[in-house]
């Protein structure tokens, strides 16, 4: 592989995180595109796409229309069976691609929360939660399985965490990627979310300090281990 990543961000705080120091370990060259500039720039000749987090539905396109140019790019990419991640929104975006319904879900899932794995989920890149499950979540909508696609975790409140659709499509629903550090950006950012949902930031900084080592560790277990499976493939 050339080890090329196009990052599409939505919201300057919602970045990597712990997923940035595994790619530059790998050695991957990292291009970052803001989706609000457009995603005219990715061809396809990318080795892998990650698309990440936003406070928007994927169902935004009629008010958003850049989400319409990502999700071409995802359609384009699973009919060439190249490498995409998916990241909350990101995720919910591979899912419509693929033909699966996007919607609200009863309740808003803020905070941390444990997943729980599949069967196929702790033989995955996931597996690093099998042991330790405390996930940190930012989320009002859910999706549907895509057809032939593979769940790998769970929630009470929310049943499709994480998929993998075919062997190198996936998206997570929860933020694996997100670290400790990231987490007070968040509360700013989405300060406004949380006031409206009765949250206490406090206490969410409270989790993140507690938290915060196990989450780091397992977002470069997350990324290097999805990253060796697409060499394995490519090989």
């Amino acid at each position: 592989m050339k080890n090329s990543a196009v990052i599409i961000q939505h919201i300057a705080f919602e970045g990597l995180g712990g997923f940035a120091e595994p790619l530059k370990a790998a050695g991957y060259q990292v291009t970052v595109i803001n989706a609000a500039d457009g995603v005219p720039d990715v061809k396809g000749g990318e080795d892998l796409v990650i698309i990440l987090g936003g406070p928007i539905s994927a169902n935004d396109d009629n008010a958003y229309p850049f989400l319409g140019e990502e999700l071409r790019l995802i359609d384009r990419r699973l009919s060439r069976n190249q490498p995409v991640m998916g990241i909350c929104l990101g995720a919910q975006l591979i899912a419509r691609a693929a033909g699966a319904k996007v919607y609200p879900q009863p309740t808003k899932e803020i905070g941390f929360a444990p997943i729980t794995l599949s069967r196929e989920g702790k033989t995955s890149c996931l597996s690093a939660f099998e042991q330790d499950p405390m996930a940190f979540h930012w989320h009002g909508e859910t999706f549907d399985l895509p057809n032939g696609a593979r769940r790998l975790a769970s929630t009470p409140t929310c049943e499709n965490q994480a998929f993998a659709l075919g062997e190198i499509a996936i998206g997570f629903q929860f933020h694996a990627e997100a670290t400790g550090r990231d987490i007070e950006h968040w509360l700013i950012g989405h300060a406004a979310e949380l006031a409206q949902a009765g949250i206490d930031p406090m206490a969410l900084r409270r989790d993140a300090a507690r938290y915060a080592d196990h989450l780091s560790s397992k977002a470069e277990a997350v990324m290097t281990s999805w990253l060796n499976s697409l060499e394995a493939r490519f090989d």
